[in-house]
């Protein structure tokens, strides 16, 4: 058996809290062992009743697990002030991605959750990608636009094709070549890393009525039929546009498997509408599984004990789920 690895993320937010809580729930959750990847002290400030054994290696991780906390450590900088980042622990948060990352890619952790990073107090570390997805694709040899984005909650996958942009530079960004790209990874995640075996997709139109057939707009014409007619050619079950102001009810929701959507905002909003507390972001298209919670570091809630587990807790059920799923696939 191969532990998961969760990244302690920003050492003075709410990410070291999170897995304390998680491993106190480990067994009424049928949680699978996990290690802490990170500053022993981030744990032991928030959850000093818990038991905690550092270990060497994964083996010893599963081993422990039933008893006590395994912490593979990384070493702090600075002194953690809950709720407020330091620039100087930014190392370290790198560092605990590197590792998990690597851990992954050689197969010595079945996949990886991250807790949230700062990223502001990254930047004097060298850390200079858009965001974790970007920043994983990296460290596995790719380029930032490689991985893909989706987020997840109850019974909706929706997959942001531009992401963290303004609205006013959506469609400049917006090439029938991206929408291929996220088409093509998410139909083959949905079927080797979410087990389903004809994966349908629906396209969410990027105008009011998906354009109105050139009334309101004529980039569902000039930007988004292009790529659909080449991801049929390439065997996706993929929708014509539709308007995204009746894409997501529960009906609606029944006749696909994941929407990809044109925007940030319009595949976030109806995944925190549906469930806010328990919505899980997931990278797909990297030779390794990693999944977070759909939320910040909380730096208002930093020490406090009151954060809520939900989104983290959804998040390492879903990369259990993913792995078993994944190597079902490969042995198949």
């Amino acid at each position: 058996m191969k532990p998961l690895g969760i990244t302690m993320g920003e050492p003075a937010g709410i990410g070291p809290e999170l897995v304390a809580k998680l491993w106190q729930v480990r067994c009424g959750e049928s949680l699978a062992p996990f290690v802490y990847i990170g500053a022993p002290e981030a744990l032991q400030l928030v959850a000093p009743d818990i038991p905690t054994h550092l270990v060497a290696n994964m083996s010893e991780a599963v081993t422990v697990f039933s008893d006590a906390l395994p912490i593979l450590p990384i070493k702090l900088r600075e002194t953690i002030v809950p709720g407020v980042p330091s620039p100087k622990n930014g190392a370290a948060v790198i560092e605990a991605i590197q590792t998990a990352t690597q851990l992954a890619i050689e197969g010595s952790i079945a996949s990886i959750v991250t807790a949230p990073i700062h990223k502001a107090a990254l930047y004097n570390s060298g850390f200079d990608a858009p965001g974790h997805t970007e920043y994983l694709a990296r460290l596995c040899g790719e380029n930032d636009d490689f991985s893909i984005m989706m987020l997840t909650a109850k019974n909706l996958r929706a997959v942001p094709v531009t992401v963290h942009i303004p609205l006013k530079d959506v469609v400049c960004s917006l090439t029938a070549g991206k929408i291929i790209h996220a088409g093509l990874v998410t139909n083959h995640d949905l079927k080797n890393r979410f087990g389903i075996k004809a994966p349908r997709i629906a396209v969410a139109g990027l105008n009011p009525h998906a354009g109105e057939a050139g009334t309101i707009g004529m980039e569902e014409t000039t930007h988004i039929m292009p790529a659909i007619w080449a991801l049929r050619d390439h065997g996706v079950d993929v929708s014509d546009p539709l308007p995204a102001d009746t894409l997501f009810h529960s009906e609606a929701r029944a006749a696909y498997d994941a929407v990809l959507c044109m925007y940030h905002d319009q595949a976030l909003i109806p995944v925190k509408t549906l469930d806010f507390w328990g919505g899980v972001n997931v990278t797909l298209g990297l030779p390794i599984i990693r999944t977070s919670p759909d939320h910040g570091t909380a730096l208002e809630l930093a020490g406090k004990d009151i954060a809520r587990t939900d989104s983290m807790l959804a998040a390492v059920k879903l990369a259990q789920k993913m792995h078993i799923t994944t190597s079902s696939q490969s042995h198949a």
